[in-house]
């Protein structure tokens, strides 16, 4: 490959890292093509953008955002590696996993997720853990809503039934 056209790769990883706030390094080798189509379809579905890179150049376009930040991951770049870029972390953990029920491939290598580095498949589990920004303010509301609800059916229950008369009671003295 040409200089000119290593750069423009790097270039252009470069703009994928940054348009992406999170990616995961799998290993894929070992997938037959009914399996890799299976999972590009399935990861085209749930938003995840997955590409085939060499290694040393997906470092280069890394370390020219910010070498100190991604620096872990080198343990990760080694050997066959494919990239998964999204904007919601525990997708591609959770599609891993659900491909690891019936294979042992794709295997997580390496992540960057919410500003943390994971290296190793036994980071699986707490990548699948993690809550997106939808599901956290989903939990938010239902954690404020839940005081209200306890206040609203108090005053529609049988207490709501004695509150009221001593609210009658009170407003005829």
């Amino acid at each position: 490959m040409k200089k000119e056209d290593k750069n423009t790769l790097i270039g252009q990883l470069t703009e994928i890292v940054k348009e992406y706030a999170h990616f995961y390094v799998v290993d894929l080798s070992g997938l037959n093509a009914e399996q890799t189509s299976k999972l590009r379809r399935e990861c085209f579905n749930k938003d995840i953008k997955l590409m085939v890179v060499k290694n040393t150049i997906f470092v280069k376009a890394l370390k020219s955002i910010n070498e100190e930040e991604y620096s872990a991951l080198d343990a990760a770049l080694k050997g066959s590696s494919a990239i998964m870029f999204t904007n919601t972390g525990n997708e591609p953990a959770k599609l891993i996993k659900q491909f690891n029920l019936t294979s042992d491939k794709p295997s997580l290598k390496g992540a960057y997720v919410e500003q943390s580095v994971y290296v190793g498949a036994q980071h699986l589990d707490e990548l699948v853990a993690i809550k997106s920004k939808n599901e956290l303010i989903a939990d938010i509301i239902a954690l404020l809503q839940s005081p209200a609800k306890n206040v609203i059916s108090a005053l529609q229950g049988a207490a709501g039934n004695k509150i009221h008369g001593v609210l009658e009671t009170l407003s005829n003295k």
